[in-house]
């Protein structure tokens, strides 16, 4: 009997670089029942691939990961079965991505004071796909082009990361706000990656202002805490997720992780269903 699914996963529409499509594909392949779709500030990849999800016979979920700052430093929200068709919900999220792009230009703008010859046109050029949402992975891609960096890895530790010569973070919203909004939308809140922040009491923060999950079984959580996560999850409530954070290829290899390598039991896909049926139910 098929079990799980991957709830975080990305395509061309942000930051990926598979067609939706693939993604479906890749996820039919792992053996998995269902794929969540979670590209950032954008739900523009979802259509395309729950088309390709009925020939397959595999569930979609409609997801994304709105982008948020903390502590002055990147908070993602993962937001599932949010209404991905609404007009209203899809202008929301210009204003995020209008974010992203400025972020972008003082990125572009920093690398350049540390004499790095790279330009937002060119970073720009490099992106297709269903949506010119461009993140800092197409930033490095163009600093390896360059021969400034050799790997996606080291342009993040180096200029791209929290820690890097060149990070920058324009004013965004909150991750309280992050969550209000996909809330109000209808859809179930999830913190995304909690152990890349190096912030446990910001977790915990989160926990009370009203998360409905957590994102405990993900390639950049360590074992230690898993069990951690998992452990504020069972206490208040909380549903326990997972996903791959896959992002296709940068070379050979998978970037964060495989699709349907870090999954989530369907037991928790139907609590983040029956979570979000209940906010539609009374709007």
């Amino acid at each position: 009997m098929i079990t799980h699914a991957d709830l975080h996963t990305h395509t061309k529409a942000s930051d990926g670089t598979c067609d939706p499509a693939e993604n479906v594909r890749l996820a039919k392949e792992a053996g998995l029942a269902a794929v969540a779709i979670t590209d950032h500030d954008t739900v523009a990849g979802v259509s395309a691939a729950r088309k390709a999800a009925e020939e397959l016979g595999i569930e979609v979920i409609p997801g994304i990961e709105v982008s948020s700052v903390g502590r002055g430093q990147d908070i993602h929200v993962l937001g599932y079965f949010v209404p991905y068709e609404d007009e209203a919900f899809q202008e929301r999220l210009v204003s995020l991505r209008e974010t992203r792009h400025e972020r972008n230009q003082l990125l572009i703008a920093r690398l350049q004071e540390l004499g790095i010859p790279i330009t937002l046109e060119n970073v720009y050029r490099r992106k297709q796909g269903t949506d010119k949402n461009i993140g800092r992975p197409h930033i490095a891609e163009e600093l390896i082009e360059l021969g400034v960096v050799a790997s996606i890895d080291e342009a993040f530790a180096k200029y791209l990361g929290k820690e890097g010569a060149a990070y920058v973070n324009p004013p965004r919203i909150t991750p309280q706000q992050a969550i209000t909004l996909i809330k109000d939308a209808g859809g179930a809140a999830v913190l995304a990656h909690p152990g890349l922040y190096d912030a446990d009491d910001l977790v915990e923060e989160l926990i009370a202002f009203g998360l409905d999950g957590i994102e405990v079984n993900h390639p950049d959580n360590d074992p230690d805490q898993r069990a951690r996560y998992t452990t504020w999850a069972n206490e208040h409530g909380l549903v326990i997720t997972g996903g791959s954070d896959f992002h296709g290829w940068r070379g050979e290899e998978p970037f964060h992780a495989m699709l349907g390598t870090h999954t989530a039991p369907m037991e928790a896909v139907e609590k983040l269903r029956e979570i979000a049926a209940g906010r539609k139910a009374q709007k």
